[in-house]
């Protein structure tokens, strides 16, 4: 019995260490560039888009397509880091337990 109020407790405490590192991830910033740095985007950890910066050389009737191109790109760039920072908040987060292999958390 003390072997499952032990673990309830532990559940416990990782459901409150999980709260704070989902709290910290969506206040997480990071940047996203293309087309070496003409266009960068801003998101927070949850993936919703802070900001964006065109470089002005780029506001040519003819390079719409490219324009819109590198955004998309950008932004990409952006959320992969943001997944990266929440990959690592994760492992740091469930070191030590035996957690299946391929189990996404945050759930």
């Amino acid at each position: 019995m003390r072997d499952l109020m032990g673990m309830m407790g532990k559940v416990k405490e990782m459901q409150e260490k999980m709260t704070e590192m989902q709290e910290e991830i969506a206040a997480t910033e990071v940047e996203g560039t293309s087309g070496g740095g003409m266009v960068s985007v801003k998101i927070n950890g949850k993936g919703v888009m802070l900001g964006l910066t065109i470089d002005p050389s780029l506001f040519k009737e003819d390079e719409v397509e490219i324009l819109e191109d590198l955004i998309v790109a950008a932004f990409n760039d952006a959320k992969g880091k943001a997944e990266a920072v929440t990959a690592e908040k994760t492992a740091e987060l469930t070191a030590g337990l035996p957690i299946p292999p391929g189990m996404k958390l945050p759930f």
